[in-house]
């Protein structure tokens, strides 16, 4: 296995502030993932979400609608892309690691239920009458990309 690309990667980050997440300190993933010679985990992470079906069905959500007269809608795909450019860059310039960051933010909202928040409090009354936890879209987007390794559906 050639892994020089991927030792180079690895080495840029260990010019990262002490407090980044390298890529080589990972935890591993629910369903552990063959080893890549060519990208780390964290860059395996984000192509993996952007070519994901849950992330591709972001275009068709909104985000945030203003006003009817409002001739620009945002889509839960481009507000998603815009957290990562933010994210990517602030990382950057504090010396932490871009690509973890960016796979975060582009998978943020992949939990998010129907009408947003007030469907996110909506499901969080529904479990906590149910002696449930609660629900938080947060931790739902994890469990959407848990999925993606074990074949399951994530409607």
């Amino acid at each position: 296995m050639n892994i020089q690309y991927r030792k180079k990667i690895e080495n840029l980050e260990s010019h990262f502030s002490p407090y980044a997440t390298k890529s080589t300190k990972s935890h591993g993933r629910k369903f552990p993932l063959v080893e890549s010679a060519y990208r780390t985990p964290f860059e395996r992470d984000c192509h993996r979400i952007l070519h994901s079906l849950p992330f591709r069905r972001l275009k068709h959500k909104t985000q945030v609608f203003f006003s009817p007269k409002d001739d620009h809608i945002c889509t839960r795909m481009e507000h998603s892309l815009h957290v990562a450019s933010i994210a990517t860059t602030v990382c950057i310039r504090l010396d932490l690691n871009p690509t973890l960051a960016e796979a975060i933010a582009l998978a943020h909202d992949l939990g998010h239920p129907p009408f947003g928040h007030s469907g996110e409090k909506a499901l969080e009354n529904i479990c906590l009458e149910h002696g449930l936890s609660g629900f938080k879209h947060e931790a739902q987007s994890l469990r959407v990309i848990d999925c993606f390794k074990t074949g399951f559906t994530v409607s």
